[in-house]
């Protein structure tokens, strides 16, 4: 299929970005001890999809041009991937850890062994092994390549294999694996394991790849499917939200503890995820989508690298002009704290996006692209 801009999962891009923000401030709501369950209920359960769909939606763009059966050209694809993703990877990581020095004062993050496992597992911000994955599964692209083939002749059954393979794993890692070998490297492996383990997103991955090589079947199955899809959707959101109501009422786990065991890696956050993504798919594939919805998503689509990568930044200082406000995070506070977060995060990328247009350089290093000079006149 030749390359195309498919706007549904621009869309996709949009509201996970949106997702991930909601995320991290419920995180910081917890500071209110009496937080509201209901609201961070929404923030960290509801959108539980985000990280994982981001896969999803990396692979879709990686296979919605690919010929499987040509020849791949591996030097020229890793090149290419290493600029938009490593480059930025680096120099956010630098950021981030010259920030941390200035505010704290701390350089032991510079010396190793501690600089080494920063670099290695994405620790200098904790959003950022969203891109050691990433990278981990670019380089691994002539396997996904030969597996996608294989797959793409029973995508259904196969899938579905997988999918149990990944309910199976994931439960082990998130549930019963622990870190206490005896072994000081493998316990650091392990212990970090969420950081690097593509493992834990080869089956959203495996399923954006298939869904792109059979883009128009793909459709047409979402399209004759619209009941099911929206059936399967609902019942994991109550799924997921019942199992976090449940841990919090029955099991008295407080809201901090039960949105870590009602996670992304939990069975029924694998088939939430697995729904949101269809259903996402089937409500943005239509035509007849209000205007404003697709101009705000569809923006935040364009700009989510940005977004995401510099959004933590961002919630540092408003943590901390909240604090010095001696304001508690009540509903209507985190509310507002995640408007001005998704604001000022916007407002940045696109302040970025203007000045790398006389400076290449900026854009470079900070998305990994490179955007032209306007022509005389525009």
């Amino acid at each position: 299929m030749s390359p195309k801009k498919i706007m549904a999962i621009e869309y996709i891009r949009g509201i996970s970005m949106l997702g991930v923000i909601g995320i991290h401030t419920g995180a910081y709501s917890l500071s209110n001890p009496k937080v509201n369950i209901h609201l961070f209920a929404l923030l960290e359960i509801a959108t539980r999809f985000s990280v994982p769909i981001f896969f999803f939606a990396s692979a879709f763009g990686l296979f919605i041009s690919q010929d499987l059966t040509a020849k791949f050209n591996y030097r020229s694809f890793i090149t290419r991937r290493l600029r938009t993703v490593l480059v930025p990877y680096i120099v956010w990581s630098i950021l981030y850890m010259i920030h941390y020095t200035f505010v704290s004062g701390d350089t032991m993050i510079w010396h190793p062994p501690l600089l080494y496992e920063y670099v290695l597992f994405g620790l200098a911000s904790y959003q950022l092994y969203f891109l050691v994955i990433l990278l981990w599964f670019y380089a691994l692209m002539p396997f996904w390549r030969f597996w996608v083939s294989r797959i793409i002749n029973h995508p259904v059954r196969n899938l579905s294999i997988i999918l149990l393979l990944q309910i199976l794993f994931n439960y082990y890692s998130s549930y019963i694996l622990h870190a206490d070998f005896s072994n000081h490297y493998v316990n650091k492996l392990i212990f970090h394991r969420l950081s690097y383990w593509i493992f834990h997103y080869l089956f959203i991955f495996l399923l954006g790849a298939v869904c792109a090589v059979k883009y128009v079947r793909f459709k047409e199955m979402i399209q004759n499917y619209q009941t099911s899809v929206a059936t399967f959707f609902y019942l994991t959101l109550i799924g997921i939200l019942g199992f976090y109501y449940h841990l919090l009422s029955t099991l008295h786990y407080t809201p901090e503890a039960a949105v870590n065991t009602a996670h992304q890696l939990s069975p029924i956050g694998i088939l939430y995820t697995l729904s949101s993504t269809l259903f996402l798919f089937m409500i943005f594939n239509k035509k007849n989508l209000p205007q404003g919805i697709t101009t705000i998503l569809s923006k935040f689509g364009e700009h989510s690298y940005v977004v995401y990568l510099v959004h933590p930044l961002v919630m540092y200082y408003l943590t901390n002009y909240v604090a010095g406000q001696n304001l508690l995070m009540t509903a209507l506070v985190t509310i507002a704290f995640y408007l001005a977060t998704t604001s000022i995060s916007l407002a940045f990328s696109l302040f970025i996006k203007k000045i790398s247009q006389f400076l290449p350089i900026v854009s470079i290093l900070l998305t990994g692209s490179k955007l032209s000079k306007p022509k005389s006149g525009v």
